[in-house]
């Protein structure tokens, strides 16, 4: 059993630092090991679509459930990861080191940390705001760290975000997944299929494909460029759209997590973010440092040392 029962658990909406700042503390309370808990995740491919941390930025972390599955072989349940990260919780205690569970899907973490189990996997209600647990109803003693962001400054560094990915090869690497079969039939939405970009692309894929696409634009002689250019930037600011609605979504989750009791520690990222959106060299080290690491290892050793 986990030690004292504790874990870490690091919250917050997409796009709002999570994965870095859990290499910041897993390597300040060495020895740690990650527990990937964003549903998208822990599907393998798309790794630039699905934001996963790249290797040489994970400073040999360990890192649990992260691209191990594959969506084919049917979508991961909240009873599955459920039972999949308690396992690595375990495993990971019995070797003395510390688990920090880390991702945006709040419906998976209340599944691992609640003490009742949910029946209902839907997908229209898979998070069952009804239900949630108190905070003493948890299964393991939890430090919850919140990177908060305030909307407005955050739906501005998403739509950036989301220009970068497209830089680092975005659209090369879901033309790859389209183009290979994986993504060309969306009738039956499931596992990595859900990542935004997959569906929002779709149409532009179809009309670049050696198929004729003129049935799509009314014209016998097909996709022509400034056609293609529209299609293009409609499903880029589709994607834009859908993450900031999807970071609204998140937010509240967490904020109901709250309402019923989570003792949720806030570390207010905002003017981080606001500071990386003014400069052309990115976010800078020295504030994330300053206002993010440094309170969140203050809580975590605090929570440690309890």
């Amino acid at each position: 059993m986990v030690s004292n029962n504790k874990i870490i658990v690091i919250m917050g909406v997409t796009g709002t630092g999570k994965s870095r700042l859990s290499i910041d503390l897993a390597t300040r309370f060495f020895p740690s090991e990650i527990i990937n808990s964003d549903k998208m995740q822990v599907y393998r491919g798309l790794d630039i679509t699905t934001n996963k941390i790249p290797e040489e930025q994970r400073l040999g972390v360990p890192h649990h459930l992260l691209g191990e599955f594959d969506s084919e072989d049917g979508e991961l349940t909240q009873s599955e990861f459920r039972k999949l990260a308690s396992k690595a919780i375990e495993n990971i205690a019995t070797r003395n080191k510390l688990p920090l569970i880390v991702g945006g899907s709040n419906s998976f973490i209340h599944a691992l940390v609640s003490n009742s189990e949910s029946s209902n996997e839907s997908e229209s209600s898979e998070f069952e705001f009804d239900s949630v647990c108190t905070s003493e109803l948890l299964r393991y003693r939890c430090c919850f760290l919140w990177i908060d962001v305030t909307l407005p400054v955050l739906y501005e560094y998403l739509v950036r975000r989301v220009d970068d990915m497209f830089d680092s090869g975005m659209l090369d690497e879901l033309s790859e997944f389209y183009n290979s079969g994986e993504g060309g039939e969306l009738t039956r939405r499931v596992g990595i299929k859900k990542a935004i970009g997959v569906a929002e692309l779709t149409r532009y894929f179809r009309c670049n494909s050696p198929r004729s696409c003129s049935a799509s634009v009314g014209d016998g002689e097909g996709m022509d460029v400034v056609g293609e250019r529209m299609l293009f930037e409609e499903a880029v600011e589709n994607i834009k759209c859908n993450t900031c609605k999807l970071a609204k979504r998140q937010l509240g989750k967490i904020q109901r997590l709250r309402s019923a009791g989570w003792d949720l520690h806030r570390v207010n990222a905002t003017e981080v973010f606001r500071e990386a959106l003014l400069c052309d060299s990115g976010m800078s080290r020295e504030m994330w440092e300053r206002d993010i690491v440094k309170p969140s290892a203050k809580i975590v050793k605090r929570f440690l040392e309890s």
